[in-house]
This record gives C-alpha cells, sequence and structure tokens, in this order.
C-alpha cells in the first residue's frame, strides 16, 4: 500500500470520527461542539477523498446517510432477536392485577427470596412511532428494519442512516461483535404539522397522524424523501452477545434494563429523557398519572407508558408468552378520540378566496375541552372520509390541540343520507366557485366577496403587516356590512364622525383609529408588500422583493415584462411568480395600487431605507467586486448562466478553472476536479445560497 494511499486512508478515518461525534453532539445531546461552516467544509473534504478513492467509503461514513434510491420495493429480513408485541392494560386495577401476577409468577421460579431492591421498575413513555430493528456488527450499522410480523419485517437500512439520532457507528472502542437495538422512530409533531401543510398546498392526501406519517415516510423509496421530513429516534432496549464483556472503564454490561438505557446514550444513541427508575408500586402508579396531562407538553406523540421490570435475571424467570414478554405492559391512557353526530357542515372563506368546510357536531369532552367544531380542509379530505349529512363521525385532536375528523362509523349513518359536498357558489357571495387544475383548494376569485374583503382587511392591519391598533374583526365585519369599506385603500377615507356612528366606538376611540392608520402609512416598503395579502408572499418572501425591487412599479413591470428575472431572488419559485403574475394583472389590483398611492403610501423603499440599503449592498459587493469566482456541480434554483450574469452584474469575474488567483468557487451537486483543487489551494469554496447572501438576494436584515 502507498505512502499517499495510507495517509488517505488515516485522514478519511479522522474525518469520519470527529464528523460522526459532531453530529452526535448536534443531534442528540443539543450540545453541539463545532460550527457549522466548520463541519460543512471538513464534510466537504470527506466527499472528496471518497470520490478519489471509493474504497475509503465505509458504512459508518456521514457521506452514507443519505444512500440511492431502492429500485423495487424492500427486501424482506429475519430479525436475530424477535421483536415481540406487548401486552396492554388500560387502567390502575389492570397495571396491579398484572404486577401482582409478575410478583407471584417469579417468586415460583426463584428458589431464593426475591429481595425488595429487585422489584425495582423502569417506566419508559410509549412514543406513538414505528418500532425498528439496529443490527450492528463490530460497532457499524449494517442492518435496519421494520417490525414487521415481529420475526421478520423489511430491510430499510438506506431510510434509517437518514435519521440522524441513529448512529452510523458506536462511541466504543471495543464493541461487541454484534449488538441489536430496539427504539422507535417517530415524527415530532412540528414536523407532522408542516408536512401536512406541504400536502395541502400540493393537493395531496393528509396524514391522518405523526404515527401514519413516519410509517409512510419509513417506506418510501427515496433516502432524500425521509432525510427531508426529518424523522427521530429513541432506544429502549439492547440485546449483547451472552459471553460479551465491556472492557472500558467507562461501560460496564448491563444487568439491568437501567444500566442498558445508559450503556445506549453511552455509545451515542438517544433515549427518552423522561425515563424513570421506580422503585416500589406507588412510584408506578403515579409515574403513569404524571404523564398522563404532562404529555400534552411534549413535542411528540405518546399514548401511554411502558413498565418493565429492571432486574435481567428476574425476567429471565418471568419469561415471555407466545406473543410478548411476561415482565413489561403498555399502560395506554384514554384515547383522545370521541364519536360525535354530525349536526351540519359550514364554509369558511378565506382572504385568499379558499373555501374550507367545517364539520360543526354535538359538543363532546375531547383532552379536557370540549369541542363542537373541527375543519374538514377540502374537498379531497372530503371525498376521502366519505361525510354523509347525519352520519355518526370520530373526532381527535391532532397533536393534542387542534379537533380533526378522523373517520366515519358507516354503520351508524341514516337511511338515505345526502352525500356532504362543497357547494358550487361561495357561501357569502354565491359567484361560481374555481378549483385550479392540481389544486387542493377550491376558491372564489370575486375580489368584491365580503368574506376575502374582512380577510384582506385583516391581514392588512395585522402587527405583521399595517399594524393599527383598534381596528378589530367585529369593527372590520361593521365596515364591509355596511358598505363603508370596500377595499383596504377605504380604511383611509374614513372620518372620525363616521366612525363613531358605529357600535362601541366613541370619539376618542375613533380619534385613536384615525391617528393609527395615519402612522400606518410609515411602515417600509416590505411590510407595505405583505399587507396587500398577495398569494403565497409571506413575510421573508416579501422583504426579499423589497430588497431586489425598490418600489412597486419595478416590481410589476418586471412581473409582467420579464418573470423570470424573479427566479434568482432567493426562496421565489414558480409557484410564486404564477401567483405575482395573477395578482399584478388583475384590473381591481392596479386600481388598489393606485388608490393607495394617491392616499399617501409611497409602496417603496424611503430615503433612509434606500441608504441602509445602499450602504449594506456595497458591503456586500466590495465582496464580489473584482473577484474571481469559478462554478462546479449543479446549483439548487440557478442556472449557470444565471449565477454567471448574476457575479458579472456585480462587478465579478466568473473563470472556468481553479488557479491561485481564484477567490471563491461556489459548489453545488455533483462537483469534479474543480472542488479537489480548491481544496488543495485553500480557497474559500461556498454554496448557493451564501453566493445569494454575497449577492445580496437573499434578505438580509429584519427592517
Amino acid at each position: 500500500m502507498s505512502s499517499s494511499l495510507t495517509e488517505l486512508i488515516q485522514r478519511a478515518e479522522e474525518l469520519r470520527n470527529l464528523l460522526n461525534k459532531a453530529g452526535h453532539a448536534y443531534y442528540v445531546l443539543d450540545a453541539p461542539f463545532m460550527e457549522d461552516s466548520i463541519y460543512d467544509r471538513l464534510y466537504r473534504e470527506l466527499l472528496d477523498l471518497e470520490a478519489q478513492q471509493p474504497i475509503l467509503i465505509t458504512p459508518d461514513s456521514p457521506s452514507q446517510r443519505i444512500g440511492e434510491k431502492a429500485e423495487k420495493g424492500f427486501e424482506s429480513t429475519k430479525h436475530r432477536i424477535p421483536l415481540l408485541s406487548l401486552d396492554n392494560a388500560f387502567n390502575l386495577e389492570e397495571l396491579k392485577n398484572w404486577y401482582s401476577k409478575l410478583q407471584k409468577l417469579v417468586k415460583q421460579r426463584q428458589k431464593n427470596n426475591v429481595e425488595s431492591s429487585h422489584w425495582e421498575m423502569v417506566g419508559e413513555l410509549k412514543i406513538d412511532g414505528n418500532a425498528l430493528a439496529l443490527s450492528y456488527s463490530n460497532g457499524v450499522l449494517v442492518k435496519a428494519a421494520t417490525r414487521g410480523d415481529g420475526s421478520q419485517g423489511e430491510e430499510i437500512t438506506a431510510n434509517v442512516r437518514t435519521i440522524t439520532s441513529v448512529p452510523l457507528s458506536l462511541q466504543i472502542n471495543n464493541p461487541p461483535q454484534w449488538l441489536e437495538v430496539r427504539g422507535e422512530a417517530f415524527l415530532p409533531n412540528q414536523q407532522f404539522s408542516a408536512i401536512n401543510k406541504d400536502r395541502e398546498i400540493k393537493g395531496e392526501n393528509l396524514f391522518a397522524n405523526p404515527r401514519n406519517a413516519c410509517a409512510g415516510t419509513l417506506r418510501q423509496l427515496d433516502p432524500k424523501v425521509v432525510a427531508s421530513r426529518h424523522l427521530d429516534f429513541f432506544a429502549y432496549s439492547i440485546h449483547l452477545p451472552e459471553k460479551w464483556t465491556a472492557q472500558e472503564k467507562d461501560f460496564c454490561t448491563p444487568t439491568e434494563q437501567w444500566q442498558a438505557l445508559e450503556f445506549l446514550k453511552a455509545v451515542g444513541f438517544k433515549v427518552n429523557p423522561n425515563t424513570e427508575l421506580l422503585k416500589n408500586f406507588y412510584e408506578v402508579q403515579t409515574f403513569f398519572s404524571k404523564w398522563e396531562t404532562q404529555r400534552q407538553t411534549l413535542a411528540y406523540a405518546t399514548d401511554g407508558v411502558v413498565i418493565k421490570l429492571n432486574n435481567f435475571d428476574l425476567q429471565q424467570k418471568a419469561g415471555f408468552t407466545q406473543k410478548a414478554p411476561r415482565w413489561a405492559i403498555a399502560l395506554k391512557y384514554p384515547a383522545a378520540e370521541a364519536p360525535s353526530k354530525l349536526v351540519k357542515i359550514t364554509y369558511q372563506v378565506g382572504r385568499t378566496g379558499a373555501v374550507t368546510p367545517v364539520a360543526e357536531f354535538q359538543p363532546i369532552s375531547l383532552a379536557g375541552t370540549s369541542v363542537s367544531r373541527a375543519t374538514l380542509h377540502n374537498a379531497d379530505r372530503l371525498a376521502a372520509i366519505d361525510l354523509h349529512d347525519g352520519d355518526t363521525i370520530i373526532i381527535r385532536k391532532a397533536g393534542e390541540i387542534i379537533p380533526e375528523v378522523v373517520r366515519v362509523l358507516q354503520e351508524l349513518r341514516p337511511a338515505n343520507a345526502k352525500k356532504v359536498q362543497l357547494p358550487e357558489h361561495c357561501p357569502e357571495c354565491q359567484s361560481k366557485l374555481i378549483r385550479a387544475k392540481n389544486a387542493a383548494a377550491t376558491r372564489c376569485i370575486n375580489t368584491s366577496c365580503p368574506a376575502i374583503l374582512r380577510g384582506a382587511l385583516s391581514h392588512w392591519v395585522s402587527k405583521e403587516a399595517m399594524n393599527v391598533e383598534g381596528l378589530g374583526k367585529k369593527l372590520i365585519e361593521q365596515l364591509v356590512r355596511r358598505g363603508l369599506v370596500k377595499s383596504i385603500a377605504n380604511l383611509y377615507e374614513l372620518d372620525i364622525s363616521l366612525l363613531i356612528s358605529l357600535e362601541r366606538m366613541g370619539p376618542k376611540s375613533a380619534e385613536n383609529l384615525i391617528a393609527a392608520l395615519s402612522e400606518s402609512k410609515k411602515q417600509p416598503w416590505h411590510k407595505q408588500l405583505y399587507g396587500l395579502g398577495i398569494h403565497h408572499i409571506g413575510e421573508t418572501n416579501a422583504k426579499a422583493l423589497a430588497n431586489a425591487f425598490p418600489n412597486v412599479s419595478e416590481l410589476a413591470a418586471t412581473i409582467c415584462k420579464s418573470p423570470e428575472l424573479i427566479q434568482p431572488i432567493y426562496g421565489i419559485g414558480s409557484e410564486i411568480i404564477q401567483s405575482l403574475e395573477q395578482w399584478f394583472s388583475n384590473p381591481s389590483n392596479q386600481e388598489l395600487i393606485r388608490h393607495l398611492k394617491q392616499l399617501g403610501f409611497s409602496l417603496a423603499t424611503t430615503k433612509e431605507e434606500r441608504t441602509i440599503n445602499s450602504i449594506q449592498k456595497n458591503a456586500l459587493s466590495n465582496q464580489i467586486k473584482g473577484k474571481t469566482f469559478v462554478l462546479t456541480g449543479t446549483l439548487p434554483t440557478l442556472s449557470r448562466n444565471q449565477a454567471k450574469s448574476l457575479i458579472e452584474r456585480e462587478g465579478g469575474k466568473v473563470t472556468s478553472s481553479v488557479s491561485t488567483n481564484t477567490e471563491y468557487v461556489v459548489a453545488g451537486e455533483q462537483t469534479g476536479r474543480k472542488l479537489k483543487k480548491a481544496i488543495e489551494l485553500g480557497i474559500t469554496i461556498i454554496n448557493e445560497s451564501e453566493l445569494k447572501k454575497l449577492l445580496s438576494l437573499e434578505n438580509i436584515s429584519n427592517m
């Protein structure tokens, strides 16, 4: 073996070890010790080494977190140790009976009396996710599988590698020849909500709950999709070779469940922090009662607790039934689901015209609160649950917070019940409803619709937009109902005498509101743009657009004549561009812009803003002007020509080869020799996002 190859192998091993430790500190311990930029640079170096010498790629390399797509379905694999189910208890009385039987059974099989200290239990939260079996060989993850039927499951190793809380290699110098780890993959509540929101926008069916979403994610054929959903993992049990003994002072061969959890943490796994060692049955009861209420504050779903006999010897004495260990039990909390009778369907029209069906049902108590309404999202959701008038429906609190209709009990459906469908006309203005091809939402496109107007006014005066205090929903409803306001511009034509004629509006309140409206004209350009309520234009996109276009005229002209110039702006995709085109081509919106300008709105950056932006842009441009760039690989959103044009516009130079005169190498995916040479020469390597910051295309302030 040549000395150069030996050095590469040594360097690759050093990088793997350091990056794996950094990943463990970041994702598992929540205690990062390395800056992201340093991690990225070292990670790129490892990628380059592996590209140069594929022999350096090992199963525990961070580069293997995302593998290739599975060409077919998943292969079936036999578990080394079967994944047994747990028996269930549904109240403390059943738990007490289980505990008594366990004690009696163990005492019968134990020759000597069992010491009281050996009856300790371990209380763990029952995570509402999907069980996984992880296999390690000499400390390296070699296989991951689903539970399946307990004896065999589907091998999903490539997908599980994307879960950052699953270590690719164990943090132990002398690992056992093999190690089997059992645990639960799950989807945090916040991530579940984000995924469903994205699916709703795309017109895809929503996941019913985090557990289903997690299961569907694990069975994706493309690991990149799995990685994008950010699953998490808690380990809860281990199986070791019978004669293996830990040789390091910081490790001990576990003889108890509590020690096993400590071992798992020590070798790099994430263990649920709410696990407790329980000395007696009273503490078991206390543990169960405590989490019945506190579980609602967790960032993930849990539907009960798991109680395990701590001592491994006593576990062996207790033994197993055909399907479950006798020494462990799952104690379930009452499900946060309940049936109710559908009373009627109402329809809400939002500020973008989207029509949302809402189920109103007989009030029920759910997770400690009384509920009588639940959103049904859209027409697809209505069709999916096959809802009919008078149905008995099952209601659940999604993430313990938002009521949702889970399913229908068709057995209780009234005879000749009529199927529920979205109306053909807007429930507010009776205009024909429209559903665009491949869109999830059905919309009213009448800009004069009272519901759309109310939503637009509420959005315009919100804190994030114009921040007009004193103009709440009830006052807005009065203004719209009486025809006093027909656009957001009309708000600025109100006078005190008219306002005091409204309910609950005295002279002082009217004066304050007029003053607040006048003051709102001073809000910066990006807040005015956000306040217009253009579909898909949130605060971040509004800031990015306002940074790129100093006034509404330039933005409108670009949208109408050269929309392709919008694409390079960070975060602006084709869907947003289409929304901008539709909005600015609408005559009523064009009239609104003219009206707002007449009322004194700049719809442009102020002199002070321009000064600040100029200083910031000059500071950024100094990092571009006169500098030499090299582009390599495929960038996420910019074409090679777009990136080149943007750099040259700011006075930079783009060359085709890397040399000592190169200041920046912009690297995308599938890079080649250019990246390797840049690393050798110590040239600054940036990605597309960092390039956009240099180009002032990304929002750089919170003005």
